[in-house]
């Protein structure tokens, strides 16, 4: 079983994060890349790197046939699946067992049983391992919706309509009330279909106010298994994770043996080897239920490596090339604290929209405790082709509280520009009550309105807009030059006021500043004058001083000379807002409608000539892996339709035309 050189069939952080492992274990590295990722980290990381496909991106990583050419080709005789793609498809593990190559996972057989959550339960019936109440059933008669509709009621309500393959919250809907089921039912099957290509379904009581628990395990070919602890994963929305930490703070010694006993015993009942995660729901009273098991290295993997001091991915490895495991349960040992945040390319004040643009600038943050795990470039792009998550940005203390703290510093000084994220997001859930005394539960986030921390948009800061016209203002006087882009070495000695409009969103801020020598005053609507000074500039990373009060923001500029600024952890975008300009409304309010984000259309909702009111579905939209609704803020006709199901379209991209009553026609 022992192997030359791997292959690695995925992208980003976790392509990076095999590669680094597998170079210091003397492993020669191949990467794959769709068009898209031609210039992306992983490839430069790599020894050797294939071109798979074209930038229709995530379907090249799903080309089982281009792998293994790849590995033809460069004499690959190993491959590390990473996580999502192929890492959980039985037939590809099965393809390269046929084609000689050691797939780094488990067997063809473990995956096929825990890739289906109802034949998962069925194999851990007699396990030890319990189970959620609910249904599921591999007899394809069993999906008729109206058995589902029937087992349902034998379940009660609340309850999880799941699809019965795949994972990260796609294909799962909650029904609080037989009313809601069937179209619960439906909208699951279309996501589910969409997503895994099986519209499989299955039901389960919804445990309310739980928390969701994981254990690592570790299986090699000589019949050894061990756990490695627990990670809390309960910080989630929509059944997506957002923050991970290891240990939890819920679990105290005997509720983790117990889980661990547990998750071992899934482990052997199924004969499974290498690195698998067995995943709980832990109620108020710490009853425990077994919810599936992924068959593969987890996105949280770092937060178990720091607390036990163990590499997992070298572990992986080794087992691949038929070694036994170094260490018995005995020698598990966890110490410290370890925390992981998300760092996902959306808007989290706007629903969690998924976000693109260009990578301006990326400077992860370094210091004690800290790593970041990240497959990002400047220069390169975010698109909507792939996951929303661009980095993991992870932090170790002696305890709990210092894991907290350092992360979010951590979160404040990694450098992000150029396209949205949630990073004040994150920053703000950290710092809340909830967290800081380990009290979340599953449906915590989903349970807030959107007006409510971390969910609301924090209000513009006026100190941003300071600072904006500060950087903006010289070439508003004398336009940029080369050799300082923000004019910030420049000075004009005069005194007077001279007014500097900013456009920001859809709107336009009546500014003025007056230069001095040692600092400019800036008036902002809504603020007393500030004296602002740029006093250093290194990168994206600035230095500024605002009435004696000096810190670090971080700004860049885009090819369009819109500023990108970072103050406090949320970015804003500022341009200099010439005469001609016009200021707008909220977006939509003019009627034309566009896109939020760059993705597929799924569905067009509504036909030219029908009459919509404010809050009417118009298009059903998948961006990065996540379907949306795109609805209209304004009540009038449809006059155009631009998009059809199946169409790509690009952020901002015209997709309908509203005729509101304000108006008498909408531009085109």
């Amino acid at each position: 079983m022992s192997f030359r050189k791997l292959l690695i069939a995925n992208r980003g952080e976790i392509a990076c994060r095999v590669i680094s492992t597998a170079r210091a274990l003397g492993y020669p590295t191949v990467a794959v890349y769709s068009d898209a990722d031609a210039d992306a980290r992983h490839v430069a990381m790599a020894d050797e790197a294939v071109r798979i496909g074209p930038p229709a991106a995530a379907q090249s990583y799903l080309d089982i046939e281009a792998i293994l050419a790849a590995c033809a080709r460069t004499g690959a005789d190993a491959i590390h699946p990473g996580y999502g793609f192929l890492s959980e498809n039985a037939g590809f593990a099965r393809a390269c067992e046929e084609a000689g190559i050691t797939f780094v996972g488990p067997t063809p057989a473990a995956i096929e049983v825990m890739g289906d959550k109802a034949s998962a339960k069925a194999a851990l019936r007699d396990a030890a391992v319990p189970l959620v109440p609910g249904f599921f059933s591999d007899d394809p008669a069993d999906q008729a919706d109206e058995r589902l509709m029937a087992e349902a009621e034998r379940v009660g309500y609340p309850l999880l309509v799941k699809a019965v393959a795949g994972g990260g919250g796609r294909g799962m809907r909650r029904v609080h009330q037989a009313s809601e089921l069937a179209a619960a039912i439906q909208s699951a099957r279309g996501e589910a279909k969409s997503a895994f290509g099986d519209d499989a379904l299955m039901l389960e009581r919804l445990v309310t106010g739980a928390r969701h628990v994981e254990i690592q395990v570790f299986a090699d070919t000589q019949g050894n298994a061990v756990h490695l602890g627990e990670r809390d994963c309960s910080l989630q929305r929509r059944h997506q994770k957002v923050v991970e930490e290891a240990p939890s703070p819920f679990v105290d010694a005997e509720l983790r043996a117990a889980m661990g006993e547990a998750a071992v015993a899934a482990a052997k009942a199924i004969g499974y080897r290498g690195a698998g995660t067995v995943e709980f729901l832990v109620d108020a009273d710490r009853n425990f239920y077994f919810l599936e098991m992924n068959t593969r290295l987890q996105v949280e993997h770092p937060v178990t490596e720091l607390v036990t001091d163990l590499d997992l991915v070298e572990l992986q490895l080794e087992i691949a090339a038929g070694r036994p495991l170094p260490f018995g349960q005995d020698d598990v040992i966890l110490i410290g604290h370890a925390i992981e945040a998300r760092l996902y390319a959306e808007d989290a004040h706007a629903g969690f929209m998924p976000q693109t643009g260009p990578v301006l600038a990326w400077d992860p943050a370094e210091g004690e405790g800290v790593r970041v795990d990240h497959g990002l470039r400047i220069d390169q792009r975010v698109t909507a082709h792939y996951d929303a998550m661009v980095a993991k940005v992870i932090a170790y203390g002696r305890d709990r509280e210092q894991a907290r703290r350092r992360l979010m510093l951590a979160l404040r000084d990694t450098v992000a520009l150029g396209f949205v994220h949630n990073k004040r997001f994150l920053i703000d859930v950290m710092a809340g009550e909830k967290f800081v005394g380990g009290e979340v539960t599953t449906d915590w986030l989903d349970s807030l309105s959107p007006d409510e921390a971390p969910l609301a948009r924090p209000p513009l800061d006026p100190r941003a807009v300071a600072i904006a016209v500060a950087l903006l203002a010289p070439h508003a006087s004398r336009g940029p030059r080369d050799e300082d882009m923000f004019g910030a070495a420049w000075r004009n000695a005069h005194t007077a006021s001279v007014p500097v409009d900013l456009a920001h969103g859809d709107g336009v801020l009546a500014c003025s500043v007056a230069f001095g020598e040692d600092g400019d005053e800036i008036c902002v609507p809504e603020a007393e004058p500030m004296r602002v000074a740029i006093l250093e500039r290194v990168d994206a990373r600035t230095r500024v001083e605002i009435d004696g009060h000096r810190f670090e923001i971080h700004a860049a500029l885009d090819e369009s000379g819109e500023l990108h600024l970072e103050f406090e952890g949320l970015v804003e975008r500022f341009a200099l807002h010439l005469p001609s300009g016009k200021a707008k409304g909220a977006p939509g309010s003019d009627g034309r409608i566009m896109a939020p984000s760059s993705g597929k259309v799924l569905a067009v909702l509504v036909e030219p000539g029908q009459a919509v009111e404010a809050g009417t579905a118009l298009l059903k939209l998948e961006a990065m892996k996540i379907e949306s609704t795109l609805c209209t803020p304004v009540a009038g006709t449809v006059r155009e339709v631009r998009v059809q199901a199946g169409d790509q379209v690009e952020q901002r991209a015209l997709l309908v035309v509203i005729e509101t009553a304000e108006s008498d026609t909408a531009e085109s």
